[in-house]
């Protein structure tokens, strides 16, 4: 595997075991907020934080995506 790939597997389970919740699970939420896309792009900063660091940091990615949806989905509303 490449240090990506590992790295990835890595936040997933610290993730999964963080949260409770089953790979499946963990891999969709990886799916649906594009996850994967920002631990690679990233891993520079994010293979120097610990895991609970790493879960928070997922956590409050997560949660600006569902914010900006959230925005995106009110103003659209409004203009139409």
């Amino acid at each position: 595997m490449s240090d990506n790939a590992d790295f990835i597997a890595y936040c997933l389970e610290e993730y999964k075991h963080a949260k409770g919740i089953t790979g499946k699970e963990a891999i969709m939420l990886f799916k649906q907020f594009k996850i994967i896309d920002y631990i690679v792009n990233c891993y520079g900063a994010l293979h120097t934080m610990g895991g609970l660091a790493i879960t928070e940091d997922i956590d409050s990615l997560i949660e600006d995506i569902k914010n900006a949806e959230k925005k995106t989905s009110f103003y659209t509303i409004f203009q139409n």
